[in-house]
Parts: C-alpha cells; structure tokens; sequence
C-alpha cells in the first residue's frame, strides 16, 4: 500500500468533513462569504498566514530559491508578508468600520454600481489564477506521492477543491486554517530539523559552498533595479487589493481585530516562509541538476525522512494548497455573484444568493482547472494573478478609502488605463516595466479626471482682471 498517498487522501477527508459540519449552520450569504463577521483574533490570524502561504511559497518559491538564489525568490516571503503587515497598518480598520462584504463593494458605495461591477469583474480573474496555482501544486503533490500521472492528478486535485469549497464557506475555511495552518508549521519544522539531525548532511558546509550568485538581489538586464521594484510593485500592490484578504479583514468582529491580525500573520507569514527558502538554496547543493526546480521541496522531503514524517510533511503541503484555494475559489464567488449579479438583481432572496454564490464556486473551479492544465509553472500563474487589473483598482482603492477627491468617470477611467496598458504592456508591447507603467498611468488618470469632475463651485476661480478707466 502506498502509505503516503493514504495519509494525503485520509486528511483531505477530514477536511471534506470539517466543510460538511460547518455548512449545516450555513443561513445566509453573509454567513457564507464572510462567516457573519464574528472571527476572533486567534481564528483571524491562523487564516491570514494559512491562506497567504499557499503552494507558491512551498513548491513555487522554493524552487525560484533554488534555480536563481535571492534575484528568483525575494517576493516571496518578504514581498508577500511585507503586504499582510501594510494591510494591517493602513487598510484593515478602515475598511473594516466601511462594514463591506466584499472590497468590491467599496466601489459601489464611494463611486458607483458601474465601477462597483468592473472592479469585481477585474478583481475575479486574480482569484482565479491564485486557485489555479494551488490546483497545480495539489497535483504535483499527488504526483510525487502516486503513480498516476500529473494531469489525473491535477483533475483529481480540483475535484476534491471544488467539493471542499462549495460545502462550509468562509467558516469553515477559517477553522481548517487553525489546523491547516498548525500543519504547516510542524511539517516544514520536520524537515528542517531532520537536515539537521542528518549525520550525513552539514548544512553549515552546504551553506558556504553556495554560489555568492545566489545571494544578489540584482544580476544582469533581467533583474534591474526597475525590474525588482516592478516584481516588488507586483507583489504589494496586487496583494493588498486581493478579495481573499480583504474577506479575512471583514470577517473579523473588531477593528482591532482586523489589525493586529493581519500584522501577526505578516510575521508568521515571513518567519515561517524563510524555511521553504532555505531549503530550496540548500536543496542546490543536496540534489544539483533537478529538471524541474518546483519538485526540490518534495524531492528532499522524499529522501531524507522516513516515511511516518515524510506523510506529516506531505500534509502540510496539502494543508498550505487547500487552505489557499478555498479562499481564493469563494473570493471569485464572492465578485462575480455578490457584486455583479446580485447587484444587477438586488430583489434577490438570501437562499438564492447562497445558492449563487455556491455555483460559482463550481464554475470558477472548473476555469481554475483547466488553467492549471495548461500552465508551464506555479510562479507563472502567480505572477499573472498579481498582474491583471491590480494596478488601476489599487490606486481607485486608496483614492476612494482615504480621500474625497474623485467620483465615477475618475474610478471608471483609471480601472480602464491601468487595466489597458498592463494587458497590452505584458502581451502585445512585451514592456520591461508593464507594471509599472500602467500604475503611474492609473494614477496620473485618476488626477486628471477628477480634477475635471469636480464641481465648479470646489475649483479655485482665477482672480478677475482689474476694470481700468477707458479715459
């Protein structure tokens, strides 16, 4: 018997049951999508760190560590739990005191429903990708821990997702990430420390012989400094609009909550993610040459611990995906059904919301699927849910929470440049800095438009020119 799969597919059941347990006390949209704003701050904190550290960090980053050292990796952890820390120190609390259900509706409520369904309809696809990343990782994992091959995998993968999201919701996503998020702490321990205890491994001398390349932040044309602070940029700007997180900050029962929260979980996010780092600059010197550098975790994993600890370790990867694609699948839901069609039909009964909302997490799952079927790798499909309209809703976002300046054409306008220019930038123009560019486009769009929507009566009037005697 294949002991390690057993152990994988007996903990998803648990986690399947966990949903099914939870769904039962499921009345209400609000319940579904944000567990009726009652999550404390131990809940709230385990959610935000197990559902950031997803299998970008795990299987992702630690091979971008081990094929390309600090210049592949640095995002992740520090770009990623650099954002958890700033949400917690400049957006949680006012978003939390706008008692929104979703970041979408702050659209609706400081511009309008137009920008409102925009904004959800550009904030989706990010979800997306993130849960097509976890799918892939979820295959991979089983890949390595089965025979079967690695698309049966990945359809097997989104199977078991789609089922554990549409059943409990966001409550039941937020109490399997206190295990979950147990999980990876012990599993990613375990393997740290059985290197360790190795006699045959000196992780010291391991540590010395690597190349002083893998230490540089900047390396040649394609890690400039205009390219890090387009990744950097990528990173902080496309997290802090994310759904996933935003849900976690309204779930929550108190602003207080909501900050310090996201602030613990930031820096368990980066204390915790070092170690996937770590072993991924080691793994370039205990396993050189791996054909694909996204299988070094699992790879280590499989030849240095015996088989009790390698099934905990196997756990804790399945713990960090499904704690990441639950939320990312029902932060899609949360957009398309709540923001666009809900607001389109606001007659709509709340068992018909519910209903909604549960449907959508079958359909975006089916889409996430066959994204993960056609993707090269994990980091790619991250990087792309970073990207996709993140730039022009981030600075509407910031305008809208912490200004008065601005209304609909300016919100409107800005989603359309900074989405524009980033699609273009990236696939049509192939840009350096699409980013970038599309950020300062968006941004310089929302000034100028709002200038000019503003009413005669707020702008400066030019003083008069003085009447002169005509003689």
């Amino acid at each position: 018997m294949n002991w390690v799969l057993f152990g994988v597919l007996v903990y998803v059941f648990l986690q399947l049951l966990v949903g099914l347990v939870v769904s039962r006390g499921i009345r209400s949209e609000s319940d579904y999508l944000i567990a009726g704003r009652r999550i404390g701050l131990g809940l709230a904190t385990f959610s935000m760190f197990a559902t950031w550290f997803g299998a970008e960090t795990c299987i992702g980053a630690a091979g971008k560590f081990y094929a390309e050292g600090f210049v592949g990796g640095t995002t992740d952890p520090f770009g990623y739990a650099a954002a958890l820390i700033i949400m917690g120190l400049v957006f949680a609390v006012p978003l939390w005191k706008r008692g929104l259900t979703t970041l979408a509706d702050l659209f609706r409520l400081r511009y309008s429903a137009g920008v409102e369904r925009f904004a959800a309809l550009m904030l989706a696809p990010t979800s997306i990708f993130w849960a097509a990343a976890q799918i892939r990782a979820f295959g991979q994992v089983l890949h390595s821990a089965s025979s079967l091959e690695v698309t049966a995998c990945i359809t097997i993968a989104a199977s078991v997702v789609i089922i554990y999201t549409c059943t409990g919701g966001l409550l039941a996503d937020v109490m399997t990430d206190l295990i979950q998020g147990i999980a990876i702490v012990v599993g990613l321990l375990v393997i740290l420390l059985a290197l360790a205890g190795n006699p045959e491994i000196n992780l010291s001398e391991a540590w010395h012989r690597l190349d002083a390349s893998k230490f540089q932040f900047f390396g040649g044309p394609q890690t400039s400094r205009w390219a890090m602070l387009e990744l950097w940029m990528l990173t902080l700007c496309g997290s802090l609009v994310a759904q996933e997180v935003a849900a976690r900050v309204l779930a929550t029962r108190s602003p207080a909550v909501a900050r310090n929260s996201a602030l613990i979980g930031g820096g368990m996010y980066l204390a915790i993610g070092l170690i996937p780092a770590f072993l991924g600059l080691i793994g370039s010197q205990l396993m050189p040459n791996l054909a694909n550098p996204e299988h070094v975790l699992p790879r280590i994993a499989e030849r240095y611990l015996p088989t009790f600890l390698y099934i905990l370790f196997t756990g804790a990867i399945v713990s960090a995906i499904l704690s990441t694609v639950d939320s990312t699948l029902l932060a899609a839901s949360a957009l398309i059904s709540h923001n666009v069609i809900v607001s389109l039909k606001p007659g709509m009964s709340d068992a018909r919301k519910l209903l909604l909302a549960r449907v959508g997490v079958v359909v975006f799952g089916i889409v996430a699927y066959a994204l993960a079927l056609g993707a090269k790798s994990i980091f790619e499909l991250v990087q792309q849910a970073n990207g996709v309209g993140s730039s022009g809703v981030f600075i509407v976002m910031v305008f809208g929470l912490f200004t008065k300046f601005g209304r609909a054409r300016a919100g409107f306008s800005t989603l359309t440049v900074g989405l524009g220019l980033w699609t273009y930038g990236t696939y049509v123009g192939e840009w350096t800095c699409a980013y970038l560019i599309s950020l300062a486009a968006a941004f310089i769009t929302y000034v100028v438009v709002g200038w000019f929507e503003r009413p005669e009566s707020s702008r400066p009037v030019s003083a008069a020119p003085l009447a002169t005697d005509a003689g």
